[in-house]
């Protein structure tokens, strides 16, 4: 049998904080692993993949409970990539908007800088669009960015 590592050890093979393992396991993501007779967690090779697997989807800006989905279909490897497929193209999609968000976003503050003349506050082009949204020529709502 392969030897089991402590939730320390899990935690720096896999790149997950201690606190972030036990917050898996609390949203049910990762099984509460078994303990040693000294009460510690242990945790099995598969489980570190399953955590590595898990930070890699987070990294990757999976929520949750699409991680959650995505666990359960490569626990059945015979089962179609379909649901896998959507979720990804779902994420996908979230990505571009955001792109699309912050393209819009560049392009109003670079319109701001570039028609600030360098006077004074009372003349000054960032200032009147901050203080006015109708000076702005574009949508650039940040709650785009946070969507996903």
């Amino acid at each position: 049998m392969a030897r089991e590592v402590t939730i320390g050890e899990a935690a720096r093979q896999s790149g997950v904080k201690v606190t972030t393992i036990r917050f898996y396991e609390e949203r049910g993501l990762l099984k509460a692993p078994p303990r040693s007779d000294g009460g510690q967690r242990l945790y099995s090779a598969r489980e570190v993949a399953r955590l590595r697997f898990i930070r890699h989807a987070r990294d990757l800006g999976f929520g949750m409970e699409a991680i959650a989905d995505l666990l359960e279909l490569a626990a059945h490897p015979e089962a179609p990539c379909a649901d896998a497929d959507r979720l990804a193209r779902e994420r996908l999609a979230d990505v571009r908007g955001k792109i699309a968000a912050l393209r819009a976003l560049e392009g109003e503050l670079e319109r701001m800088v570039t028609a600030c003349e360098g006077g004074t506050a009372a003349d000054c082009a960032v200032i009147d669009s901050l203080a006015d949204h109708a000076h702005c020529r574009a949508d650039h709502d940040r709650s785009a960015l946070a969507a996903g």
